[in-house]
């Protein structure tokens, strides 16, 4: 086939230097048909747009003169595509549409499938082939995107992101949420354990708190902390959703289905910031010091000159914003509140897990609270336990001193329970080196320090008790040190002859002591 320059040189050498075809082609190679092809067509164009009337459109001559020559493929027939395979085709595509009405849409038969099923059948046709008549028949339109412009202030998108991060030596599979402003492009990101509605309602206080101030519009897709249910074609919001919004006083709106596209900032905001944070470094010691890599990643990301923007970062479009923000109120409480009922084993059970009370709360109703990272219980308004919050299933969270009521009636029970394996390990060592067989006294110690004492003031005490000899150490010395370590001389209230004597017995030890620790301290000199 001839190109452009070609079809002008031979058309000017038949025209303006009067050759001959024949003596054309010799000249330039190309066949006499070919020549006479194209000045026939040329004389045949060129009468027409002479016969055209005067302002009559006669752009499509001049553009058929004018245009590259074109190799005219034509309707070559399908050498194994017969009529019966498309109607074969056709019949699946449907069958595909009347489950989709009937609500099964999940079921309908892909390509493959449809392919699968003809080579069953036994027709002779390659999986291309099908691929080819599935597009021609179902004729989808390309759906076209309107660019939309911003004003300061205006909108915030959300999304969430999953991400895999080894923390603290095993592997985790975390939700990133991410905002990401409509006008500016700034980014934040924040890892949670979970997608649930604390870890969604943190996130935004979170956010807003760093922000000093609240966006006029929140767009979200339908993830389901948000959209509580469709009603037609409405969307009904969330609780939590509600109560951000009344508490914060943003509007919000939702994305239609599988139309991501209609919040892109955020949706390319969750791939851009998990790559360009964890695909240089993912593991850390603790979910803090990951959500503190986060957040630095995010700033140098925003500080970064942005074409788009006349070359203006996140940072400056964010400045320009300040001022259209909504005001910023104290941090939204992100908890989930339930009534649970305290259990046998002085547990309350949230999201399979179970969490210590106090033992004087079996059989009550409590309130907890549940955020992204703690549960807190209360009775009757007052707090009455704090847990760091588990991340399993079926797992335990269990404080000695919530058991002292019961291990005082069954001491027994102290060495092989699971509040003790999950207590301080400093506490463990005490009771394992001083205290084996010693269960009351270590109970007694315990309610001690719950009630005025503190494990390193206990600590100092045994170790200087420890250095007389093991033996020495009990609950009634470790006090009496503990008391005499202070400004206020230790002075028990003394309700009973018996209490008495045991108090002047410890202070004659105490006595002996330190006469003991004197005649050391001279003999080492």
């Amino acid at each position: 086939m001839i190109n452009l320059l070609q079809k002008q040189e031979l058309i000017l050498k038949y025209y303006r230097e009067g050759e001959s075809q024949r003596r054309i082609s010799k000249q330039t190679g190309i066949s006499r048909k070919t020549i006479r092809k194209y000045i026939n067509q040329y004389e045949k164009r060129r009468a027409e747009l002479l016969d055209t009337q005067e302002g009559a459109d006669n752009r499509a001559l001049i553009e058929a003169i004018i245009e590259a020559p074109k190799y005219t493929v034509g309707e070559r027939p399908k050498r194994k595509l017969t009529e019966e395979m498309v109607q074969k085709i056709q019949a699946y595509l449907d069958e595909n549409e009347e489950k989709k009405k009937r609500g099964q849409g999940k079921q309908q038969k892909k390509p493959m499938d449809i392919y699968e099923a003809l080579r069953a059948e036994d027709f002779d046709i390659s999986y291309s082939t099908v691929l080819r008549t599935v597009r021609s028949l179902v004729q989808q339109p390309q759906e076209a995107f309107i660019k939309a412009v911003y004003q300061p202030g205006e909108v915030c998108e959300f999304d969430w992101g999953e991400v895999k991060l080894t923390i603290g030596g095993r592997l985790q599979v975390l939700q990133m949420a991410v905002f990401t402003s409509a006008y500016g492009n700034y980014r934040w990101a924040y890892l949670f354990t979970k997608q649930v509605t604390e870890c969604f309602q943190e996130a935004h206080a979170l956010f807003f708190a760093h922000l000093g101030g609240v966006y006029q519009r929140m767009v979200y897709d339908n993830m389901k902390v948000a959209v509580k249910r469709f009603v037609g074609t409405e969307k009904e919001p969330t609780q939590a959703l509600l109560q951000l919004s009344l508490y914060y006083g943003f509007a919000f709106r939702f994305c239609n289905i599988r139309s991501g596209n209609e919040k892109g900032h955020v949706e390319r905001s969750v791939e851009v910031v998990r790559r360009k944070a964890f695909a240089f470094r993912d593991t850390f010691a603790t979910l803090e010091e990951a959500n503190r890599y986060l957040l630095e990643a995010c700033q140098r990301g925003n500080h970064k000159e942005q074409t788009a923007y006349g070359g203006q970062s996140a940072v400056c479009r964010l400045a320009e914003e300040r001022a259209y923000l909504l005001p910023s109120l104290p941090p939204f409480d992100a908890a989930r509140t339930r009534q649970a009922r305290v259990d046998k084993y002085a547990t309350v059970v949230v999201d399979q897990n179970h969490y210590s009370v106090p033992d004087v709360y079996v059989g009550k109703v409590v309130l907890v609270k549940v955020y992204s990272g703690c549960v807190q219980c209360f009775y009757e308004g007052s707090q009455v336990a704090e847990h760091p919050r588990l991340t399993g299933s079926r797992e335990w969270s269990m404080q000695l001193a919530h058991y002292l009521t019961t291990l005082k009636k069954k001491p027994g029970a102290l060495a092989g329970s699971q509040a003790l394996q999950q207590a301080d390990k400093k506490l463990q060592s005490i009771y394992h080196t001083y205290y084996s067989k010693r269960e009351k006294e270590f109970i007694e110690l315990l309610q001690y320090l719950q009630e005025d004492g503190s494990l390193s003031e206990v600590e100092k005490s045994i170790q200087e008790l420890s250095q007389i000899h093991p033996e020495h150490v009990s609950t009634a010395k470790i006090k009496i040190l503990c008391a005499k370590r202070k400004e206020t001389p230790y002075a028990p209230a003394i309700a009973s002859e018996e209490t008495r004597a045991i108090a002047d017995e410890a202070r004659r030890h105490l006595k002996q002591y330190g006469e003991l620790l004197q005649k050391a301290e001279v003999a080492s000199a």
